[in-house]
């Protein structure tokens, strides 16, 4: 049993993914989540000499970590630059540099044109300079992984020259992700038992799809610390996922580290939204999907002894278990949504209910347990669900240099109510009319967390557009689907049936005998 060091990089390796940049106060959002929440050991945050703007992240983060008595752990990437990066990580406030060197031959006479020793000599005076500012210095041997494939001599001398230093981690990237899990094993290995009293971290890329594996192994190898990112983001393929690696690191590597996984969704979501890159639905631990079961015979074995279950408890992770509803749930899939809902039915409304949802699935239609109630009510012929929101009708204008506007007329049970606003498209318009009326009702309403719309290829410009919205009302947690060739009209579609939910869930409507 050993403790590994987390460091994550998200905010600087991170930000290397394609279009993806944080301003300061997200910097700080997902810093203060990672350090304080997700309990990270450490988070790399920037690269010296980058922008202005980079400036003044950097000394918002170390102005916070102060205060909070973390300052050894906001770390900035600087470079073999004499004073330079020293001298801007300085100004920043910053109190830890990970200074990148030449960790093959190839990136050093391609690159720096110098000897090892040149370099060597010249990495020694930047820590030298260092020492002097109180600045403590971890080296990337960049370009590693090629280093022990082609010049494993020069990287020995680098490491050795290195380790005689102040500096406290030595960093072994493989910079072109291009190792497999036994090559990582060996390389790590070698490293570890040439140089036993020198902590390495190794840092993972993901190209071939092998990040998780390659970390696994480099623990396996006695390196002290891993490098990830939050949902993995980086340059090309990314870097190795944080909730991945601690997944594996909990279950299958039996090691101890810091972090609370019940927050790992919570970082997640933050990095999806500020970053705009959505985490895929069967990405492991944090994607939509992966506590989702869509098998019928799987809700069944789940009734009866949780037979489908593993050690990954959607729990652990802030998550519950959900079970999706198309062409190949079953009763059980069914009968567990409408637990969750409130709603009991007999054996022969369930077999007409499954037949619809299935029919549903076998035309592609994506059936939220939202739905159900309207699925019911349709197959059924009863009135089980009431629309007692009812939109009249409704005026968008878009003019250009002016913000759209919407004109809303809302029928409440039997009382209609106008109202016209401005937003910053039409949706948005829509909306803040719709919620100018239930303020001055003094109803509450539900807050929209998320907005997914899906267009079908093609530029079939008459086919249907999918529009999924989540909202919470009340910490619960909905999503409703609305279909329209008009894509702000499956968004308002979706909108209508979420107040309808909420209304008759507020109204105690009965259903079955259920409330």
């Amino acid at each position: 049993m050993k403790t590994i060091e987390l460091m994550d990089t998200t905010l600087r390796d991170g930000e290397q993914t394609t279009g993806v940049s944080f301003n300061d106060a997200e910097k700080l959002a997902i810093a203060r989540l990672l350090l304080e929440e997700v309990k990270v050991n450490r988070i790399e945050v920037a690269s010296a000499r980058v922008s202005e703007g980079e400036l003044k992240a950097v000394k918002r983060l170390t102005k916070w970590a102060e205060k909070q008595n973390c300052l050894e752990c906001i770390e900035v990437l600087g470079f073999v630059d004499g004073t330079t990066s020293l001298d801007w990580i300085e100004e920043a406030g910053g109190k830890v540099l990970n200074l990148l060197t030449k960790g093959s031959i190839r990136h050093l006479t391609g690159q720096l044109r110098k000897t090892k020793e040149e370099h060597l000599a010249d990495i020694k005076k930047v820590i030298a300079e260092a020492e002097k500012r109180d600045i403590k210095v971890n080296v990337y041997l960049e370009d590693w992984s090629n280093g022990m494939l082609n010049s494993p001599d020069y990287v020995e001398f680098m490491v050795d020259g290195i380790s005689r230093t102040s500096v406290r981690r030595i960093m072994l990237p493989d910079t072109l992700g291009i190792l497999n899990p036994d090559q990582t094993y060996e390389f790590c290995r070698a490293m570890t038992q040439k140089f036993p009293d020198t902590h390495f971290d190794y840092h993972a890329h993901n190209d071939y799809d092998l990040a998780v594996a390659n970390v696994y192994y480099a623990i396996k190898a006695g390196v002290k610390g891993i490098h990830t990112t939050v949902n993995g983001l980086g340059e090309r393929a990314g870097n190795a996922p944080l909730a991945s690696i601690i997944g594996v690191m909990n279950d299958h590597l039996k090691v101890e580290n810091t972090i609370d996984e019940s927050k790992l969704t919570k970082i997640s979501r933050m990095v999806e939204t500020f970053s705009g890159v959505r985490i895929p639905a069967n990405k492991p631990l944090t994607g939509e999907n992966v506590f989702t079961q869509c098998s019928g015979v799987h809700a069944d074995g789940d009734n009866k002894d949780n037979l489908y279950f593993n050690n990954l408890m959607p729990e652990r992770f802030g998550r519950v278990r959900r079970y999706a509803l198309g062409k190949t749930s079953g009763k059980a899939n069914i009968k567990k949504n409408l637990e969750d809902l409130g709603i009991e039915l007999g054996p022969e409304d369930m077999k007409k209910v499954t037949k619809r949802v299935i029919e549903l699935g076998d035309k592609k239609e994506n059936v939220t347990p939202e739905d159900l109630p309207y699925i019911i009510s349709d197959v059924l012929r009863t009135e089980r669900l009431d629309n007692r929101i009812k939109l009249k009708n409704y005026h968008l204008a878009i003019v250009q240099g002016l913000k759209p506007v919407a004109t809303v007329s809302l029928q409440i049970n039997k009382d209609v109510f106008n109202e016209t606003s401005v937003g910053d498209g039409q949706y948005d318009a829509f909306m803040k009319a719709m919620w100018c009326i239930y303020d001055k009702l003094g109803k509450e309403h539900p807050v929209l967390t998320d907005y997914q719309v899906s267009i079908p290829p093609g530029g079939k410009t008459d086919a249907l557009v999918e529009t999924i919205i989540t909202w919470e009302f009340k910490n619960q947690e909905f999503k409703t689907r609305g279909l329209d060739a008009d894509q702000t009209e499956a968004a308002i579609k979706a909108t209508l049936k979420m107040l309808n939910i909420i209304e008759n869930k507020e109204s105690g409507v009965v259903i079955n005998g259920k409330s």
